[in-house]
């Protein structure tokens, strides 16, 4: 009768762990979502790609983030897929515990972020939490995570310039016309947004986008 009382009363116990640390979980999820995944690197690219055709504010915020979150979710498929096979489900069986549940988690995310990160920038921000240098498998989460996300929009940003070029391009041409032909109360970006926009439809540019940045990940 004891033992049975003992049991109840450490599973009691264990309740609000469990709760708390659910809880944890549902706040840092939005977090790790962000930084560490490849939605940093698409969010970016396309938005720089809308701020290249000159359309402030199309397509929508909504619409980008949403594009971005389904493509960071095709990207991260066998990452999350490894996370459900060798964490979610034993610990939701009860055959591992919360620290088990833990590391078998974030190993997938540990490993997909080794792959995209730099050493240099591991070695900058191991030097600025002071920590000595560690084999790229030891590396603490405080000093990975921001070294792939600086890494992310360090690529993102020279995707988003190769994307620019052409754009610029056609604003300058567009702009030479116009002067050439003498219509000067006309205003360039007038004339160049149809003609950015039709030639980006004719090159199914938002499939070349998100195929190009999909291939980018290693």
């Amino acid at each position: 009768m004891e033992d049975l009382l003992t049991i109840a009363g450490r599973a009691h116990a264990a309740l609000p762990l469990d709760v708390l640390a659910a809880l944890t979980a549902l706040t840092v999820a939005p977090f790790a979502l962000v930084m560490c995944t490849s939605f940093v690197r698409i969010v970016v690219v396309l938005s720089l790609v809308r701020s290249a055709i000159g359309a402030a504010a199309l397509p929508p915020n909504a619409v980008l983030t949403g594009l971005a979150l389904v493509l960071s979710a095709s990207i991260m498929a066998p990452a999350f897929s490894r996370m459900s096979r060798d964490a979610i489900d034993p610990y939701a069986k009860g055959k591992i515990s919360q620290s088990q549940f833990l590391n078998r988690a974030v190993l997938p995310l540990r490993e997909f972020m080794l792959r995209q990160s730099h050493t240099a920038d591991i070695e900058l921000f191991a030097r600025v939490a002071r920590r000595s240098p560690e084999a790229p498998q030891k590396t603490p989460l405080s000093v990975l995570v921001p070294a792939y996300v600086v890494g992310e929009l360090r690529d993102a940003f020279a995707i988003g310039f190769a994307l620019y070029l052409p754009f610029v391009v056609i604003d300058l041409a567009v702009a030479s016309i116009l002067m050439g032909l003498g219509m000067f109360m006309l205003s360039p970006p007038v004339v160049s947004l149809p003609v950015k926009l039709l030639l980006f439809v004719m090159a199914d540019g938002w499939a070349l986008v998100c195929g190009g940045v999909a291939a980018s990940f290693r």
